[in-house]
């Protein structure tokens, strides 16, 4: 019988994934990938194509783990993001909180890392209070309102919550196959349209939408397939190995920031181990890092005024409450959970954009009052 060396698993997978997350935080900083700017790109200048490249990417997210699901490279119904329980009004409200923070903060869970590495001090602050009110909202007060309020309303199904099992419920269809074709026809519709403007087609737009899909692909793998037992020897039970959640996990920006915080905070405690997240965290920060400093892009950030930290604090507040209430940020549920074809990444989607308008809409009114009032 082969001994299972599961130290060593372990390490390969946080070592793969800082590898992959050191490059996404290259490429986010070299081609300016933000799905807040994406959105604030078309509400200021009337440009779409950060939109699509948001779009290119999520296409790719779902082609990818569709194949790889139908290969059996991973198991779809292993995530969190396809539980039968569908908390729609936890991921609306969630997300529209998420998406109105981003805004005040300049910048998603994501943006957050990427403007650390190239010097913003802003994003530092972000980062510390976003990570402590996500723990508040995961195992604090604010999880017990949470859980009393939001998380009440929900809609329990019969089947996982992704299209390919209701559909395959109701019509008797084969999960597998369907969740293949599903994941074709609604990834190269994302893909089609980002395509569809020829003026979209430079290398860095095509680049960043290409690379962020592939790397929610690769890190679905990394914990569903290399990071993955059936049955672990100390307890015979089935294990995703060095994840928070225990599942498979891939890429999210929210709940991560929490559990960085609480590992640093508690280093000396040997329960605290190192997690997908918390590497991934640390791997986007120095690709950004890098790419800053060779690009002679770095340089120190801090805030202008007394309004610009109030917004950063009261946008950072909102993503950690709106990202763990819709179970992930405009990465966890915008890419990582969308690729799944969960139905509350559906709704999420959507909630940031409703959220990032609102913000918008406000900043406007701060920056133009109307000169009779």
């Amino acid at each position: 019988m082969d001994v299972v060396d599961i130290a060593s698993i372990s390490k390969s997978v946080l070592w793969t994934t800082f590898a992959i997350t050191f490059v996404l935080g290259a490429v986010m900083q070299k081609t300016g990938f933000c799905s807040m700017g994406a959105i604030s790109d078309i509400f200021i200048m009337s440009s779409w194509d950060r939109l699509r490249q948001w779009f290119l990417a999520i296409g790719v997210a779902i082609v990818g783990f569709a194949l790889m699901s139908y290969f059996g490279w991973i198991d779809p119904l292993k995530s969190m993001y396809t539980s039968n329980k569908l908390l729609w009004l936890s991921a609306l409200v969630g997300s529209v909180l998420f998406g109105l923070g981003m805004v005040l903060s300049s910048g998603c869970g994501s943006k957050t890392l990427v403007r650390i590495g190239s010097g913003n001090l802003k994003s530092i602050i972000v980062f510390i209070v976003l990570g402590l009110t996500a723990y508040m909202t995961m195992r604090g007060f604010l999880g017990v309102i949470r859980l009393n309020t939001l998380d009440t309303v929900f809609v329990t199904l019969s089947t996982p919550q992704d299209l390919p099992s209701i559909i395959s419920a109701s019509t008797g269809m084969a999960r597998s196959g369907l969740h293949l074709a599903l994941g074709l026809v609604i990834g190269f519709a994302f893909i089609a349209y980002a395509l569809s403007n020829k003026a979209f087609w430079s290398a860095e737009n095509v680049l960043a939408g290409v690379l962020v899909g592939l790397a929610i692909c690769a890190i679905w793998w990394v914990s569903g397939s290399l990071g993955h037992l059936a049955e672990d020897p100390n307890t015979l039970e089935e294990v995703f190995l060095v994840t928070n959640s225990g599942r498979m996990e891939s890429l999210s920006f929210v709940a991560p920031y929490a559990y960085s915080l609480d590992w640093l905070m508690m280093y000396s405690d040997t329960s605290k181990v190192l997690t997908v997240g918390i590497v991934a965290v640390v791997g986007m920060i120095l690709g950004s890092a890098v790419v800053a400093l060779l690009t002679k892009t770095f340089r120190w950030e801090s805030f202008r005024n007394t309004e610009d930290t109030a917004n950063h604090l009261v946008g950072a507040s909102l993503m950690g409450f709106g990202g763990v209430t819709a179970l992930g940020c405009t990465v966890g549920q915008g890419l990582s959970g969308i690729s799944t074809l969960a139905l509350g990444s559906f709704i999420a989607l959507p909630g940031f954009i409703i959220g990032a308008y609102i913000g918008l809409r406000y900043l406007q009114i701060r920056l133009a009052p109307n000169p009779c009032s």
